[in-house]
């Protein structure tokens, strides 16, 4: 019997076998500790509407006028100081996990990469390459643990934006905000102690410090603040008995005349020294891996504003990055989304 159905043809384009993937996202750097690659990484990253709720008609003449002419060469200065040989921070852990990940997961078949939602490598290049190589299912992972307008959901965007660009899309599931997940708080609790066993004796106290947010977001609906207060609370449980006095909480990172959440980790820092803490531990949970607002803003403005107020020490606590503790919450995570596809 003949069959009716064709055959492939000969110039038919070879077909990679279905494979699954993982794509981890962080926010973004320049490409260089320059004025020229911060201009653009900032011209990108201040034109998201997510980032600044301000309509383009009034924003976009300040932004070109006055912000890109004077940020630039300060940002540029303040990135220099934490760059390293192998380029941002940010950039050189979140390569590190997927190139971790990606041992991990090897045996399962699956493919992992990385992609920035701002700079390089964009999202739509690596989505690109990922569906080039046969991935049809993949898991979208943006490291953020608490949920934001203005970094989950803009890299969302940017994922829908370049899938709408392809004809053949995959299928795509997306990592849920993992804030009070008790592998995420094990691994920040495990990597504190760690970091504190290394001081000599225990600190004052501890502040927790999260990236800040426009207080408006958190009234029309944002779930960030309450993320962060939920983050805090179970992390400063975990680490009760490792500090001798409080644990406190902090938002940093402010930008703008608009009100901000409260309260601000510079009047934080100057407060608790105020308050005759001698020795101070810092840590950012809501930060997956070490970038300019940790190790400029914290580590050393953060340090001279607590010193200025009274205070002596100021141990910077590194983020998870991509150490063991790092590693194992995200094969914890990674695995519990990739149910039924591996």
């Amino acid at each position: 019997m003949t069959s009716a159905i064709p055959a492939r043809p000969s110039d038919h384009p070879a077909i990679a076998q279905p494979k699954v993937g993982v794509l981890f996202v962080n926010l973004g750097t320049p490409d260089a500790p320059e004025a020229g690659a911060v201009k653009r990484y900032l011209r990108e990253f201040l034109s998201d509407r997510r980032v600044v709720e301000i309509p383009p008609i009034l924003w976009q003449p300040i932004l070109r006028g006055i912000i890109l002419n004077t940020r630039p060469k300060k940002s540029a200065h303040a990135y220099a100081q934490i760059w390293t040989e192998q380029g941002s921070p940010l950039a050189v852990h979140t390569r590190a996990v997927a190139e971790a990940m990606a041992s991990v997961l090897a045996a399962k078949g699956v493919v992992v990469d990385w992609a920035m939602r701002y700079g390089n490598p964009s999202i739509a290049s690596r989505l690109a390459a990922m569906k080039a190589a046969g991935c049809e299912r993949i898991l979208f992972a943006p490291l953020y643990p608490q949920y934001s307008g203005a970094t989950t959901a803009t890299a969302v965007d940017a994922l829908g934006a370049a899938l709408a660009k392809m004809r053949w899309q995959p299928a795509i599931r997306t990592l849920p905000p993992y804030h009070d997940e008790p592998a995420y708080i094990d691994a920040l609790s495990i990597s504190a102690r760690r970091h504190l066993a290394a001081l000599d004796g225990k600190p004052d106290a501890l502040l927790l410090t999260f990236h800040g947010m426009p207080e408006r977001t958190l009234h029309l609906g944002d779930p960030y603040h309450c993320h962060c207060v939920k983050t805090a609370r179970l992390l400063s449980e975990a680490l009760a008995a490792d500090i001798s006095g409080p644990i406190e909480l902090s938002f940093q990172s402010r930008f703008g005349r608009a009100k901000w959440l409260e309260p601000s980790t510079e009047a934080k820092l100057a407060e608790l020294a105020q308050r005759g803490v001698k020795r101070l531990a810092v840590m950012a949970p809501g930060f997956s891996a070490d970038c300019l607002e940790t190790l400029e803003e914290i580590a050393l403005r953060g340090r001279d504003t607590f010193r200025a107020a009274g205070g002596e020490y100021l141990y910077y606590l590194p983020c998870i990055n991509a150490d063991s503790e790092a590693i194992r919450l995200y094969e914890t995570l990674i695995t519990q989304q990739l149910a039924g596809w591996i």
